[in-house]
């Protein structure tokens, strides 16, 4: 039975909006005026769905990482304990609070009850689901093992989304840290340092170095501060155009894989996504081309995405997959000597998912410990700045003391 989101006046002449089954739009109309609505629109939803898509600035046809997790696991259990496709994806619908996750598992449904298949209604909302999602429900619905392949792609959702979490949370006390740091350098400089330092105009004995050199700089941030906050918003606009065009970005992407802790950070987790997806959809059933090309959508990084469809060019040849991937030296030893591995002795699927766990687990350690490193760094530093700040309005009080004995 398709889904019909539908906007229409109450008694009391208030708007309401919502979602309602029905045969036809016409069954549809005659429902909401059985409810006493008086009905100004009512539209399917993949007909919607397929409108807003074709706007580049409209996401009301995605969700966010957090409702796809939920919205996959819900399914894959519901789907697990013997429950029928459409029932399932009404009991979703039903349970979640997102307005955006009933309309899409009700569009969803809709193209179930139509006769297609699960992976075909996905594709009506490419922005909610990723590649990898509908390629491996497509799989998992020819090899009829639907069930299995949501739980692995329910675990695969959850565990991007606790990763994504845990860099969150781990670089959001150093992020306003560092915001405080910086507020109170600046306010120093341009409102304290100025009226304690005033007090030293009429003296005419010659100021120390540090004295002269801060006054300098806290001249420069009065008169210039509010022109070098303008040249730095211009510039992140300027790069931010550059970073459009790919051959600036490659170069900048490469540069970033040379930086020594940024370049490890950067490759682990890419290597990570990238294997991870690759298990997934190779286990499922994806022939590994296919599976390679959707892998590198979650690629990031520029030269390892154009590496991976080189190694993919080879493997089309007839070479192996570690060697392919190997020769671009992009990615990390350990991760080709596991592919290497699963290839020889027929597991490439797990082998895949162990390099994706050894890599989450680097670049989450890598993270921890940048972070517990970055604290005190920075603690001490705001604590070296606002001692020199303190010795350079100090010195001429001293020297103004060995002038009077």
């Amino acid at each position: 039975m398709p889904a019909y989101e539908y906007s229409a006046l109450n008694a009391k002449g208030r708007q309401e909006r919502g979602l309602i089954e029905g045969d036809s739009p016409r069954q549809a109309r005659q429902m909401l005026r059985d409810r006493g609505l008086s009905v100004l629109a009512v539209e399917a939803v993949s007909d919607k769905a397929a409108a807003q898509q074709s706007s580049v600035f409209n996401n009301r046809g995605s969700i966010s990482s957090t409702e796809l997790s939920l919205f996959t696991r819900q399914l894959a259990t519901l789907v697990r304990s013997g429950l029928p496709l459409d029932e399932a994806l009404a009991a979703v619908s039903q349970q979640s609070e997102s307005k955006r996750v009933k309309r899409i598992a009700l569009g969803v449904r809709s193209g179930v009850l139509e006769g297609n298949t699960l992976a075909l209604a996905l594709n009506q909302f490419p922005n909610a689901f990723p590649p990898l999602f509908r390629a491996t429900v497509e799989a998992g619905e020819q090899s009829g093992k639907l069930d299995n392949i949501l739980e692995r792609l329910a675990e695969y959702v959850e565990r991007r989304q606790v990763m994504r979490q845990k860099v969150m949370l781990a670089a959001v006390y150093p992020a306003i840290l560092t915001i405080v740091a910086i507020s109170v350098v600046v306010l120093l400089l341009t409102y304290v340092v100025p009226q304690v330092v005033g007090v030293y105009a009429d003296i005419k004995q010659e100021l120390p170095g540090l004295t002269k050199g801060l006054i300098a700089i806290s001249n420069l941030l009065r008169d210039y501060g509010v022109f070098m906050l303008a040249g730095l918003g211009i510039g992140g606009v300027v790069f931010t155009r550059l970073m459009q065009g790919v051959a600036f970005r490659r170069d900048m992407h490469r540069r970033q894989l040379q930086l020594p802790l940024i370049g490890r950070l950067t490759r682990g987790a890419n290597t990570g996504r990238f294997t991870r997806t690759l298990g997934i959809l190779f286990g499922s059933g994806v022939p590994i081309l296919e599976a390679m090309r959707i892998g590198t959508q979650v690629v990031t990084n520029l030269p390892m995405r154009e590496a991976i469809e080189a190694a993919a060019r080879k493997v089309r040849e007839g070479a192996s997959l570690n060697r392919s991937l190997a020769e671009s030296k992009l990615f990390p030893p350990i991760t080709v000597h596991l592919i290497a591995s699963g290839e020889s002795s027929g597991k490439l699927d797990e082998m895949l998912d162990r390099a994706a766990e050894n890599q989450e687990r680097e670049v989450e350690t890598l993270v921890a410990a940048t972070m517990g490193i970055f604290e005190p760094v920075l603690i001490l530093a705001m604590g070296g700045i606002v001692l020199v700040i303190v010795l350079a309005i100090l010195l001429p009080i001293f020297d103004l003391n060995q002038l009077v004995k």
